[in-house]
């Protein structure tokens, strides 16, 4: 059920990505869904697409569980097709029906590569959440960031605000799949009947998630509170972040592939 959702998640691996510096892997990660948009043809997807299972490859990341990080957009990546290949009115007619064509063979491009630029996009920034945890994620961003702080910038505000969010999307994640599964050994159907039907059958969960949610985020408030957090200004840090040798030919290896696929793709 909901558990089958990864979106969001840490993937625990001994792998030499893991082991990058965390503002490495965010780097990688902002250039690879910026040569998503510079990809013009299939063979720059087929670049993106290597690369990417390179790196699952190397953080012992399965593909499989790299691919149900979509599962949450099917729809939305339905839709774009569907809104790509009948409002394309470019291109030659594949299908004539009383002097209106349904869709073009423009159309039929145009609507995979929008989903496919969709799917890229989401697994880009899959990846650097599953071989990166959130304490560490945070830390890059804030050390990212930092430079901005000469211009009042809450760098490390901002960057913990991510970092709990991302935290608490696979929190949430369980906290509804127990009380949809309490929901329905008391009789509610969440899968039977009309799209509307469907919607109201959702607000015995939505509310009960929501005091959840608020609950835990002003337990979480008070323990801050307790603990005299104060924001970043003061704070020391148990790992203190160093750019590698592994780190550099990272930057190497993604600076070479963006420029092959802007070249060739």
């Amino acid at each position: 059920m909901l558990k089958n959702i990864t979106l969001g998640q840490y993937y625990p691996a001994d792998s030499v990505v893991h082991r990058l510096d965390p503002r490495a892997k965010i780097v990688i990660a902002l250039a690879y869904i910026v040569l998503v948009f510079f990809v013009s043809n299939y063979w720059g997807y087929l670049f993106l697409t290597a690369a990417l299972l390179g790196a699952s490859y190397l953080a012992k990341v399965p593909v499989k569980y790299l691919l149900r990080t979509l599962k949450p957009l099917r729809f939305i990546l339905i839709f774009t097709f569907v809104l790509n290949i009948f409002f394309t009115r470019t291109g030659t007619p594949i299908y004539l029906w009383r002097d209106f064509y349904l869709f073009t063979n423009e159309g039929v491009h145009r609507a995979l590569f929008m989903a496919l630029r969709m799917g890229f996009l989401v697994a880009g920034s899959s990846m650097l959440m599953l071989v990166t945890s959130p304490i560490t994620l945070t830390d890059g961003l804030e050390r990212l960031m930092s430079p901005l702080r000469v211009i009042k910038f809450p760098a490390h505000e901002l960057a913990m605000m991510m970092s709990i969010a991302l935290r608490f999307i696979p929190t949430l994640t369980d906290e509804a799949d127990k009380i949809m599964k309490a929901q329905m050994a008391r009789g509610a159907d969440f899968e039977s009947g009309k799209l509307l039907q469907r919607a109201k059958a959702m607000i015995p969960l939505l509310v009960p998630l929501f005091v959840s949610a608020f609950r835990r985020a002003d337990e979480l408030a008070m323990a801050m509170e307790s603990r005299c957090y104060h924001g970043g200004e003061g704070r020391t840090r148990m790992r203190v972040l160093k750019l590698g040798r592994n780190d550099l030919i990272a930057l190497a290896a993604m600076a070479a592939l963006f420029a092959v696929t802007v070249l060739w793709g």
